[in-house]
């Protein structure tokens, strides 16, 4: 067993059975201060106050030195697997042009889907790991970790087999979504590409956890997700959603009905939204580093959450909108752009994203059982000062599964 003692602020504490956080729930969150937590076979064994300190426990002992001890991050959205660099097109957002202005040039995705095409597979694992091992080092436990940059059913195979590659390489939980369905692919009509999609299920079904489909303006229409989360769902997966980042779409009323886990980027929605999600077991799942990097409108999480709501956020990590997996940033923006609570960030960017991706029974909080999937920040760190000094570095140790990242 392993101890970490002296911890000043124990954070993210929660009774077992609380699979997410809604509402007025997103405000609370348990604080133990002056604490321990004991670590056995991966798992937190326990925790207390430190005058009730286990006896004879401290032969492994880890002296926190007041620092906080809190839950790893979860991110439940992300593109991670992509070859080279869209750099370029950075410049092109500097000089004015749109992300749809970008698309409609043979950019964005398609360029991405080029560069994925003529890298071999090794160096799209070797690539692609150096940023999950960023994004661990940054404080992730969980991560989700799309296809959708192979266009084809070559290339999204290929993609899918070095995630599963990814999955069996790393400490971190990681959880797989076939985006076949992210733009149409070269060389294909729209129906040809859709019925491509359907045809190869079963194959992506070998691999994947979940089914997304772009649900957009200028992408794929509602009768298109439709068709396609009919698809997985006859292949056991189930959906998680893009819906409104371009546009109001109907995705989010699409994924509702076919019992999407999540519907992701919510950056434009209306009061239908919420009312469709009100009584759903979808988790609205917003994506502020998006919003940050291509200047459009942050998603309405304060408002959802009035409505009695969860909100999960992620990084949505990719070379062309998002090209950060730091969740510290994102629980930052959450703070500053989208007026959240460091509490309620906390949560959206732990537990509720952990439900993101069907894991917030083994992890995303302080809870006997779970995971040992922890932060130890340097000392005299609080939960206010994580977004507020959100350049300054706190992290001092990244748990997994009970060890101490390297």
């Amino acid at each position: 067993m392993t101890l970490i003692k002296n911890i000043g602020e124990l954070v993210g504490i929660l009774r077992a059975g609380v699979l997410r956080k809604q509402g007025a729930e997103m405000a609370e969150t348990g604080v133990l201060r002056n604490a321990w937590l004991a670590i056995e076979d991966g798992k937190i064994k326990a925790f207390g106050k430190m005058e009730d300190v286990i006896p004879g426990s401290d032969r492994e002992s880890i002296d926190a030195q007041g620092g906080m001890v809190m839950p790893a991050f979860c991110d439940s959205h992300t593109h991670i697997v992509y070859a080279g660099s869209r750099d370029g097109e950075f410049l092109d957002k500097i000089n004015g042009l749109s992300y749809e202005e970008i698309a409609a040039r043979g950019g964005g995705i398609l360029n991405s889907s080029d560069l994925l095409h003529e890298t071999s597979e090794d160096e799209l694992y070797e690539q692609s790991i150096a940023r999950v091992r960023e994004m661990m080092g940054k404080g992730t436990g969980a991560m989700e970790i799309k296809s959708g940059y192979g266009l084809n059913p070559a290339d999204e195979l290929k993609m899918l087999r070095v995630i599963r590659r990814i999955k069996e390489s790393v400490p971190a939980l990681v959880r797989v979504t076939f985006l076949g369905a992210h733009a149409v692919g070269r060389g294909y009509t729209h129906e040809e590409y859709v019925q491509a999609m359907v045809d190869m299920m079963p194959q992506a079904a070998e691999y994947a956890d979940f089914v997304d489909v772009f649900c957009d303006e200028g992408f794929f229409t509602v009768e298109d997700t439709d068709r396609l989360l009919a698809a997985g769902a006859a292949c056991g997966l189930r959906p998680k959603i893009h819906a409104n980042e371009l546009a109001v779409s109907g995705g989010v009323q699409v994924g509702v009905r076919h019992g999407a886990l999540s519907v992701d980027h919510l950056e434009r929605t209306t009061d239908v939204e919420i009312d469709v999600l009100r009584g759903s077991e979808t988790m609205p799942t917003m994506l502020p580093g998006s919003s940050f990097f291509l200047g459009i409108p942050f998603g309405r999480a304060k408002e959802f959450i009035g409505a009695g709501l969860g909100v999960a956020l992620a990084s949505d990590y990719n070379p062309g909108s998002s090209p950060s997996g730091d969740m510290r940033f994102v629980m930052a923006l959450g703070c500053i752009r989208m007026r959240l609570t460091p509490v309620q960030a906390l949560n959206a960017c732990t537990l509720n994203s952990a439900y993101a991706m069907g894991l917030s029974d083994i992890t995303g909080s302080i809870t006997p059982g779970k995971r040992a999937d922890l932060l130890l920040t340097r000392p005299g760190w609080t939960l206010t000062k994580l977004p507020y000094l959100y350049q300054t570095p706190f992290l001092r140790t990244v748990f997994l599964n009970g060890q101490p990242l390297e």
